[in-house]
Parts: structure tokens; C-alpha cells; sequence
């Protein structure tokens, strides 16, 4: 049980990141389409890319969204409504006109004919108005819109709308009909009578109205002819009109379909496994074999996948909204993000295998793969000193215009012409491109999060104010010298060799923060000419000063110095001879152990860590010249970091022998403006 549990332990890490594999895999999958992926890309008004293209088996071509709503909007315009009727209501109106009539108009017409030819005017009209019915409200149906009218659920009779008499239609119809049989001047008792007696009879049925739309809306097809196997459906480089892409589309759909209704759908998604786990796999490999501290760094691996899945799970939601505004994205982020907290080189692969991730999804997935790696390329040659805000600006302005060109030549390649290009599209590049800016927030976002350091901060902490440089200043000022002057030597040998100047910089200047405990134990902080050092054995010295290494990493941790800081003073010793003190102690004990008087290191293990190394001991040896020459500043130089080199305190550091020649002629070129003769000016 034990051993198995010390076996677990000791590749706990290796486990974490066998499951981040795993969990960001099934992550991403699950985001990937649930469907097989049609193997061809195409867009309208477009060239056919492919080859001639046959229908692998029989398909419906589907409608467009437009037509059915058109179609729907059709039948919603011309479908049939219900209305009641109530024919009884008819026979108690004309009983009441007999009744009304002889009370209205005994008395009033004095001309028998008269009197007959107005009761027989007022029949015929009521037969008129009740022929069809008199509606019980005012309806907005057009004058050909059939109507079904319905006695007790029963269908009665179909008429046109405009064969239904509204109310307020009834007085022009009464006063059309006097004027026919000359009876005007009885127009005013005529209408007041029947404005008495008529009822509407006819009112709308909502509910057998709306079941009946809701019939023929649920019986539109969504198809619309098909396309029997083996057919042509395109030929190679024809343009790809409506009716083409109908078609590509209807069987692009129906294949899609039929992966994700057969049994094949899991084996879609183990395939697409497969492929992500390998990407992923190649990223911890290259992580592995070539930034072996990122890949021993479980903060730093989560921290990478963090932020692919984000890049994909962003993308992913854009094109499930609308992938007309894909390249609002800002997918250049990820290289920028990861070349702010490690390098170039990482900040461009994990950039490159997104974007293949991405290709699973995206539409035109060759168009936008070449766009994105070309911006991630363009990303990582652009932008230097991320720290400087002008700097960021620039490069976007430089990644938005490769963008244009790139969609712009790719536009030009499908459609022979420049005419119909769309400007919207250089809108969304635009707008991706000022997305791109929010870099500066999300970094100092991530530092916070994930404990991380850019040079943003390694900006702010080579500021001299700060702090514990102050105190450094104050409590050790010959310590604060000396970090100044190995900062402006390590920039330098930085810049000529392409290393992290800013990063070497800060480093410099806090290497020796540790002295501040004993600052007097060292030899540039002895200003009253009292050495302690002389009351101690040589054993103790080489303590005091062994320890201000520990001391420094013990200081940084409390004030919350980055790792990638505190790795300058772990290392800018390695595991070297305190030598005058071993040497001291040897001219009394012959058999001195020299692990006694060494560093405990450990050593340089980056291009940075080593330059500090080297600038630290020149530095601080130069001190000991006397009367320096040109010749004897190149002999010193080469001496202490030729001892370097054989006592193999930079073999873990990514530097090559190149490297550590230009950084000697720096140093050399530095010490010798340091140290140059001036003239005696006379007293």
C-alpha cells in the first residue's frame, strides 16, 4: 500500500496531466459538432472547388427559410375564416318590420301605392342584407377571401368576404335602394325604422379559424422535389447560384443527418477523440522536449489549455450564433497572451494547433485556417515590448491590414473580380482587431489568477521607487550599486543575443536582494574600513555569504515577487567556490572540503539566468583591477567566464557557445567605457 502510494506520488504531476489531456479533450468534442462533417466546402455565388459532383444517394432539396415563411405568409393572407350564422334572427326581423311598418307609416303616407310600394321596397331590401348576412362587427378580410359560414358547428354555405354586408354599409344600401323607386322623401322614417328592427346575424369563429390555419400551416412541406442518385448536381468550377446551393446544402444537411441517426455517430465522435487528443498530445511533447520548466510547471500546462479551450469555446459560440461573424474573434490573443508569460516559439505553436483544432468546425475551413495562421505568424514578428501600449496598436493596425489582404486575395481567387467585394467583411476584421486590445486587461487578469509574470509587471518592478529596491538602497547601498551596473551590463548582453532583456533587467536588480541582512558582511557596503569578517573563520564567512542567496529568497517570497524573479537569485551563484574563503581555510586545514564553501545552487537553467551569472561575476571582480587596460579587461573577462564555462554551471542553460562569445564582447566593450582613462585636470 505504501510503495504503491510513493509510487503515486511521485507521478502525481505526470497523472495531472494525463487527466487535463483527457478533460480538455472530451471538453472540446463536446463543443465539436454531434454530426459527421460534409467533406466539401462551398459558398454561394461562388466556384465549385471540387470535382463534378453526383448525388450519392436520393435527397429532398429543402426549402430556404424565405420561402417557407413566404409560403406561410401566403396561406396566412388567403386562408379561409369562420363565421356563425343565425337564421332565425332573419324571420324575427322581418316579423318586427310588419308590426313597425303599419305604426310608422299608417299615418304618414296618404297614398295607398305609396304606402305599398315603400312595405314592399323595405321586404326586398331585407331580403338583400339578410341574402348572405350582416356581420356584428367591422373585419379587415380582403373582398375575395372565402368565407365558411357555420350554423351549430355545421357548414351552411361558402361565400367572399365581400359578399358579407358590414353595419356600416346598411344606411347606403337603404338609401340606394329608395332612390330606385323615386321614395327619397321618405328616407328619414325609412332608415329610422329599420335601424330599429335589424340585428346582425353573423359573428367570427375564432376558434375553427385558427384550428383550420393551424392545419395548413403544419401541412407545408419543407422540401421541395428530389434529387435521384447518380444525378449531376455540380460541375467543377461552376459558380454556385441559388438553386446549386439549395441543393449542396439539402444534401449536406441530409448527410449530416443520416450520421447522426445511424449507429455510426460513435464512432464520429471516437475519430474526433482521436484527432484532439493528438493535437493536445503533440503540445505537451513540444512542451516536453523543448520548455522542460512549462511542462514541470503544472500551473503553467493548465494555464496553456486554459486558454485554447476559451479560444475554441468562443469561436464555437460565435458560429452557433452566426458564423457570418466569425472573424470577430480575437483568436491573436492566444499567441499574444502566450508570448507575453513564455516565448514566441510556444505562443505560436499552441496558436497553430487551435487553429487546426478549429478547422473541425469553422466554415471554409482552409480559407480561415490560412488567415489565422498567417495573423498568428504576422502576431508573433510584430509585437515586441508588449508593455509599451503604442507597440500594441501598431502591430493590431499591422494584423487587421493582413487580414484585409489575405480575405481580399482569397475573394478575388473565387470570384475573378474585385466588384462585389464585401466591405462588411473588412468591418468584422476590424472589429476583431480592436477585440485584439484587451489583451492588456486580460494579461494582468491572468497574473492574478494564475500567479503568473509578463513583462507588463517586470516593467513595474524595475521601477528603482519601488519598495524594496528603496529599502535596498537605504540598508545596502553598495549592493544597490553593483545591482545597477550588472542591470545595464545583463540589458545589454540580453539585447545582442535576443534574449529577455526586460525580464534579465529585473532579475539583475534584485539578484542580491538577500545582502540586506548582513550588509556589511559584504565588501561594498565596508565604508568605515571594518571588515566583520575578520572575528569569523573562514568556514562561518563562507556561511554568511552562502546565505544571502537563502536570505534573498526568503525577502522576495514575503513581498510577493514572481517565481521567474526569485529564479535569478536562486541560480546567479550556481553551485560555485566561494574561492577566497576556501582558499583561506585550506592555508589551515589541507584536506578543506570545498562543498563546504560552494553554493548550493541551483544552476542557470536559461539563456536569462546565465547572462546574470556572468554579468554578476564581472561586476563585481572588476572591482579589483588596478590601473585597467583594454588588454587586461579582455584577459579578465575571458578568465572568469571561461572558469564558468569548464565548472559546467551553464550546461542546463539554453545558451550556446555563440551566445556566451557575443556576451563576452559586450561585457568587454562595457568595462572598457567604464574604466577608460581621463585626463588630470590641473588643481
Amino acid at each position: 500500500m505504501n510503495e504503491l502510494i510513493n509510487k503515486w506520488y511521485r507521478n502525481h504531476a505526470l497523472i495531472y496531466k494525463l487527466l487535463l489531456l483527457l478533460s480538455t479533450t472530451f471538453f472540446i468534442v463536446y463543443l465539436f459538432p454531434k454530426t459527421g462533417k460534409f467533406r466539401y466546402s462551398f459558398e454561394k455565388a461562388k466556384p465549385w472547388q471540387s470535382e463534378n459532383l453526383y448525388a450519392p444517394f436520393d435527397f429532398a432539396i429543402k426549402k430556404t427559410d424565405l420561402q417557407i415563411s413566404k409560403e406561410k405568409e401566403s396561406i396566412i393572407n388567403t386562408s379561409e375564416v369562420y363565421f356563425d350564422i343565425d337564421t332565425s334572427i332573419k324571420n324575427t326581423v322581418i316579423d318586427n318590420y310588419l308590426t313597425n311598418f303599419n305604426t310608422v307609416f299608417l299615418d304618414t303616407i296618404s297614398e295607398f301605392d305609396d304606402r305599398d310600394l315603400i312595405y314592399s321596397t323595405g321586404q326586398k331590401a331585407l331580403s338583400g342584407l339578410y341574402e348572405n348576412g350582416i356581420l356584428n362587427s367591422i373585419y379587415n378580410y380582403g373582398d375575395v377571401r372565402e368565407v365558411i359560414l357555420v350554423e351549430n358547428n355545421n357548414e351552411t354555405k361558402r361565400v367572399q368576404f365581400g359578399d358579407l354586408t358590414n353595419q356600416n354599409e346598411v344606411r347606403n344600401y337603404l338609401e340606394s335602394e329608395l332612390e330606385k323607386n323615386n321614395l327619397t322623401n321618405y328616407k328619414e322614417d325609412f332608415i329610422s325604422l329599420f335601424f330599429d328592427i335589424i340585428k346582425s346575424n353573423i359573428s367570427f369563429n375564432k376558434s375553427l379559424t385558427d384550428k383550420s390555419l393551424e392545419e395548413k400551416l403544419a401541412n407545408v412541406s419543407l422540401t421541395r422535389g428530389v434529387i435521384s442518385e447518380g444525378t449531376l448536381i455540380i460541375s467543377k468550377g461552376q459558380v454556385i447560384e441559388d438553386d446549386q446551393f439549395s441543393v449542396l446544402d439539402s444534401l449536406k444537411s441530409e448527410y449530416e443527418s443520416q450520421v447522426w441517426s445511424s449507429n455510426n455517430y460513435n464512432w464520429v465522435m471516437v475519430a474526433y477523440t482521436l484527432l484532439v487528443a493528438l493535437a493536445l498530445l503533440m503540445l505537451l511533447l513540444f512542451l516536453r522536449k523543448y520548455r522542460t520548466e512549462v511542462f514541470e510547471n503544472n500551473t503553467k500546462v493548465t494555464f496553456i489549455f486554459f486558454n485554447i479551450v476559451v479560444m475554441i469555446l468562443l469561436t464555437t459560440l460565435v458560429i452557433n450564433y452566426n458564423s457570418e461573424y466569425l472573424y470577430v474573434v480575437p483568436l491573436c490573443i492566444l499567441p499574444l497572451v502566450l508570448k507575453a508569460f513564455f516565448d514566441a516559439r510556444l505562443g505560436l505553436f499552441a496558436h497553430v494547433l487551435t487553429v487546426l483544432l478549429l478547422g473541425f468546425i469553422v466554415p471554409n475551413s482552409y480559407e480561415y485556417m490560412f488567415l489565422q495562421i498567417i495573423a498568428g505568424i504576422v502576431t508573433i514578428l510584430t509585437v515586441s515590448e508588449l508593455y509599451k501600449r503604442a507597440n500594441l496598436f501598431i502591430s493590431v493596425g499591422q494584423i487587421t491590414l493582413i487580414y484585409i489582404i489575405s480575405y481580399f486575395a482569397f475573394f478575388v481567387i473565387h470570384e475573378g473580380q474585385i466588384f462585389n467585394v464585401e466591405l462588411k467583411t473588412f468591418g468584422y476584421f476590424v472589429l476583431g482587431g480592436l477585440a485584439t486590445l484587451f489583451v492588456q486587461p486580460l494579461i494582468y487578469i491572468y497574473e492574478k489568477l494564475f500567479g503568473l509574470v509578463s513583462d507588463v509587471s517586470l516593467l513595474e518592478l524595475s521601477d528603482t521607487n519601488t519598495k524594496l529596491l528603496k529599502e535596498l538602497s537605504n540598508k545596502a547601498p553598495g549592493t544597490f550599486h553593483h545591482s545597477l551596473n550588472v542591470a545595464n551590463l545583463a540589458e545589454a548582453s540580453a539585447n545582442e543575443i535576443g534574449a529577455n532583456a526586460m525580464l534579465v533587467r529585473v532579475g539583475a536588480l534584485y539578484h542580491d536582494i538577500g545582502k540586506m541582512k548582513n550588509p556589511t558582511f559584504f565588501t561594498e557596503n565596508q565604508s568605515t574600513g571594518i571588515n566583520p569578517h575578520d572575528e569569523l573563520s573562514a568556514k562561518e564567512s563562507a556561511n554568511v555569504i552562502v546565505n544571502h542567496v537563502l536570505d534573498g529568497i526568503e525577502i522576495a517570497k514575503k513581498n510577493n515577487l514572481p517565481d521567474r524573479v526569485i529564479d535569478f537569485i536562486r541560480t546567479h551563484h550556481g553551485t560555485s567556490t566561494i574561492y577566497y574563503f576556501y582558499m583561506k581555510e585550506k592555508s589551515v586545514i589541507e584536506d578543506a572540503d570545498e562543498k563546504d564553501f560552494s553554493y548550493l545552487g541551483p544552476k542557470p537553467f536559461s539563456k536569462e539566468t546565465a547572462i546574470l551569472m556572468m554579468c554578476d561575476s564581472v561586476e563585481a571582480a572588476s572591482k579589483s583591477l588596478k590601473l585597467p587596460t583594454s588588454t587586461k579587461i579582455n584577459a579578465f573577462v575571458e578568465n572568469i567566464i571561461d572558469k564558468q564555462v569548464e565548472n559546467g554551471q551553464f550546461l542546463n542553460a539554453d545558451i550556446t557557445f555563440r551566445d556566451i562569445e557575443s556576451i563576452k564582447k559586450v561585457l568587454k566593450l562595457k568595462l572598457a567605457n567604464i574604466y577608460h582613462l581621463r585626463i588630470e585636470y590641473p588643481e
